[in-house]
């Protein structure tokens, strides 16, 4: 395993000292983890987790702190700070990370956030930068599959519905009209990908499939309820009628009222489904 400034890595404590502990990090030498981040605990020959980064003379350290994201991540971050050089972000760390002037998609202000993407620069060193869609990749061939539950971090919205980071590596689309809950940008959310089309795009859900065909068997086992336990429609009724009924398509129907009569809730007549 390649030990690396910006990731999250088990290292072994080789020594003590009155300023902390030094740890094995292979090729990067031995990294100091100060006192004020050691567990009590802690002992030569264990081994801890830590993430790796520079201090601000540019020297690897360790740190028990957690950061809000890692190297090669995307993060919603605040800016707590304006400087010459750029923008501070708070991202978990004592040290803050910065957005460089050239890496600022708009100018940040303090106190509001961005999403960013984490990279190093030339000289190692943590950089944050706003101009995120170089790093979200259009590769085709990335392996998401219908049903696969994916972590996603709402972008930008469109006329068709939300942007969406999928898994930290490729654009996902939310179609408004299947969005039933309030998101915001830079929102980190669990979703579902409904489909992968031939070109590789990939459309998302915030509900898994089954989820979705639960909520249009109540929609159809409430619309009996109302009208007196039978509806006058059937896997033959035209899509069309079918929609205007439910506002679902056939397909979508066909399979609720296949789980309402599994679950004997239903009973399909030849002239629609009743109630039992």
């Amino acid at each position: 395993m390649m030990i690396e400034i910006g990731g999250t890595f088990d290292l072994e404590v080789l020594k003590r000292t009155d300023f902390g502990m030094f740890l094995d990090a292979g090729d990067l030498g031995e990294i100091l983890l100060p006192t004020k981040h050691t567990p009590d605990d802690l002992s030569v020959g264990d081994i801890v987790e830590v993430f790796l980064y520079l201090d601000s003379e540019d020297r690897p350290i360790a740190t028990t702190q957690v950061p809000k994201a890692e190297v090669g991540e995307f993060a919603y971050l605040e800016v707590k700070e304006n400087t010459p050089i750029g923008a501070f972000l708070d991202w978990g760390l004592d040290k803050d990370v910065l957005v460089p002037f050239a890496e600022q998609h708009r100018p940040m202000r303090v106190g509001d956030s961005y999403l960013v993407f984490l990279y190093l620069d030339n000289q190692d060193r943590i950089t944050a930068t706003s101009k995120i869609d170089k790093y979200v990749s259009n590769d085709p061939e990335h392996g998401f599959y219908p049903q696969q539950a994916v972590e996603l971090i709402i972008a930008n919205s469109t006329e068709m519905g939300h942007k969406a980071i999928v898994d930290q590596s490729h654009w996902g689309l939310l179609y408004k009209d299947e969005v039933d809950q309030r998101i915001s940008f830079g929102q980190t959310i669990q979703g579902f990908v409904k489909h992968v089309r031939l070109d590789g795009k990939i459309d998302l859900s915030l509900k898994s499939g089954q989820q979705i065909r639960d909520d249009f068997s109540q929609v159809i086992q409430t619309h009996l309820e109302e009208k007196g336990g039978f509806a006058a429609v059937h896997d033959k009724s035209p899509p069309n009628e079918i929609f205007d009924l439910f506002g679902m398509s056939k397909g979508q129907f066909k399979k609720a009222i296949g789980a309402l009569y599994k679950q004997k809730v239903i009973a399909i007549e030849k002239d629609g489904i009743r109630l039992l």
